[in-house]
């Protein structure tokens, strides 16, 4: 990943930018709906004017840690409205939604409603502590970059005329 962002580095992009866009685009494309990532993604990098390609690189990214992240929402949002447990298991999930949406809506759309909170809830915070970790490494990197430009131009001789 360290290979992209430094590419849009050079392509005049603040240190604070690709923070921003780091923190955003991981936090959406966490979002607990199958599916939905990749649209919101795209979206919210539109509305807020961040790079869409360094939101879609993190949110494929982060596809190990959608699920995970999944069933964490929904056991948040059952916690929040105190609600009881839900057994359930992604493959079961997956063939409900297919074969029969209008079944998997009635079973699960609770639990979907109570994952989609949690993360709201969620969101802000971890946005914060994304952009403030990734910060100060994306401005190291920032400086190297120029750093090494400065090198390098100080070795290239001048071209004659």
């Amino acid at each position: 990943m360290r290979d992209p962002i430094i590419a849009q580095l050079t392509q005049g992009i603040t240190p604070e930018k690709i923070a921003l866009t780091l923190a955003v685009g991981s936090a959406f494309a966490l979002f607990p709906v199958i599916g939905t990532t990749t649209l919101l993604c795209f979206l919210v990098a539109i509305a807020l004017r961040l790079n869409q390609p360094l939101v879609q690189l993190v949110n494929q990214a982060l596809w190990p840690a959608h699920i995970p992240a999944i069933f964490a929402c929904i056991r948040l949002g059952e916690s929040l409205f105190g609600a009881p447990h839900v057994h359930f298991s992604i493959r079961y999930m997956r063939e409900h939604l297919w074969t029969d949406p209008g079944l998997f809506f009635h079973q699960f759309g609770l639990s979907v409603l109570y994952a989609v909170v949690a993360w709201a809830v969620l969101t802000p915070f971890y946005i914060t502590a994304v952009y403030y970790i990734a910060l100060p490494i994306t401005r190291e990197i920032t400086y190297l970059k120029r750093k090494a430009e400065i090198e390098v131009a100080k070795e290239t001789p001048p071209p004659t005329p």
